[in-house]
């Protein structure tokens, strides 16, 4: 994992704001995709996913705001945001404008640590960074008995790059976005999702 987070030097780099995604010129011949729109139904899964108790959420990374709008349309609590972007934090503060039960991290979570509680429903999905090498080690402190985790598969049911022993997988359909997937993305010629699972 830490070659991921040298090789993107995410936070140095600038964004480029698209209807139907998010990407940056990594500068050496790569478009990085960090959000595309035909990831709708594996972001509804996800917070339908970590929501089903209700209670309090924490999402990591807010993207597009996609998943950050099916967490909304459910019967919550309070909805806790991380992110560390300086460009994504601009877009996550005028989306959380008005949410009362919103509250927003920014920056290194793992920095902010301090200001983080212990939750129902977790939801990972923030690469690119070296806080991603903390959120394995970190997790049981932020979970309650019956928190249920969620976090970005990139890759088939056996693969789990984050090391988290999880209780299974869901398979989400993303074969009816409006977007397909980029043929070259993970396991699309399946246009399955694998949605990893874990309560603790």
């Amino acid at each position: 994992m830490s070659d991921i987070v040298e090789n993107f030097k995410y936070l140095s780099q600038s964004l480029e704001f698209e209807d139907d995604r998010i990407k940056y010129d990594r500068g050496d011949g790569v478009i990085v995709n960090v959000m595309m729109t035909w990831e709708n139904p594996i972001m509804s899964a996800s917070a339908e996913y970590v929501c089903q108790n209700g209670g309090d959420i924490i999402e990591f990374g807010f993207g597009m705001g996609i998943a950050s709008n099916y967490i909304q349309s459910q019967s919550i609590n309070s909805h806790t945001i991380c992110e560390i972007h300086p460009q994504v934090i601009e877009k996550a503060e005028a989306w959380a404008e008005g949410k009362s039960n919103v509250t927003l991290i920014t920056g290194s979570w793992v920095t902010n640590k301090d200001e983080l509680g212990t939750y129902d429903g977790i939801f990972y999905d923030a690469d690119y960074t070296s806080d991603l090498l903390h959120f394995s080690g970190s997790v049981t402190s932020l979970s309650k008995s019956g928190t249920l985790l969620t976090f970005f598969n990139p890759a088939s049911s056996s693969y789990n790059y984050l090391q988290i022993p999880v209780d299974g997988y869901d398979e989400v359909s993303v074969d009816a976005s409006s977007v397909d997937p980029p043929p070259d993305y993970w396991n699309t010629s399946q246009k399955i999702y694998y949605m990893p699972k874990r309560e603790f």
